[in-house]
């Protein structure tokens, strides 16, 4: 069932809810409540197994309060997937990476990369995310806005700021961005999506090589 199509009932509670004024704003707590709950429910069950009344019910609040405050299923779902986005950067920091050589930290980002794109959960939720995509391109475009093209910002600042410490000559950072993260994920990326194991040596050969390549390219010291 396409995203942009609720049951009849949700239609007409979301288009007499847009002719009345907004209700007041959540507060803090009870959005992330709401926003928490709905997203349990969406990524359990999938988009059109998902009511709203239940996860007003299990919220705490009521399903015209979702609305007011929402808009609509498919808003609550954005808000969802937003909110997951958040949460998994969260296990991605370039925190730890200011020590030691430029190849040092090079490779602790690649490690950081590779353990973040095999937790089970994020290989759950980019399946979820590809199903509901193929019935709202929206969906995915939320994803991409709020989880892989924020991180590759943060990621492209982390490089500039190391050319400008003159360690990297790098004439497009967010390019070289994507190049790094490719280059450590290799075929990884297609074995964890249909699961196929990556042993730990094989990790590693693939992050020391992508390391390689990437300072071969970029470096401005010649000893590396």
């Amino acid at each position: 069932m396409s995203i942009g199509h609720s049951s009849v009932s949700e239609k007409n509670l979301s288009q007499s809810g847009a002719a009345r004024k907004p209700g007041r704003p959540l507060d803090a707590a009870k959005r992330v409540r709401v926003v928490e709950t709905a997203a349990q429910h969406f990524f359990q069950n999938g988009y059109a197994a998902t009511a709203i009344e239940q996860v007003a019910a299990d919220a705490g609040v009521s399903k015209v309060t979702i609305y007011n405050q929402f808009g609509d299923k498919r808003a609550l779902f954005i808000a969802a997937v937003e909110s997951e986005c958040e949460k998994m950067r969260g296990h991605f920091s370039l925190d730890g990476t200011q020590q030691g050589s430029i190849r040092d930290r090079l490779t602790a980002i690649g490690q950081a990369v590779f353990a973040f794109l095999f937790r089970p959960e994020m290989i759950q939720f980019e399946r979820r995310i590809a199903a509901e995509t193929e019935a709202d391109p929206a969906v995915g475009l939320a994803f991409l806005e709020a989880g892989p093209w924020r991180m590759k910002q943060g990621f492209g600042a982390w490089l500039a700021r190391s050319c400008e410490e003159g360690e990297l000559a790098i004439p497009d950072p967010l390019l070289a961005a994507e190049q790094f993260v490719s280059l450590c994920k290799g075929m990884g990326d297609l074995e964890r999506r249909f699961g196929a194991p990556v042993s730990p040596d094989e990790r590693d050969r693939r992050i020391a090589g992508a390391v390689d390549v990437f300072l071969a390219a970029y470096s401005r010291d010649e000893n590396r």
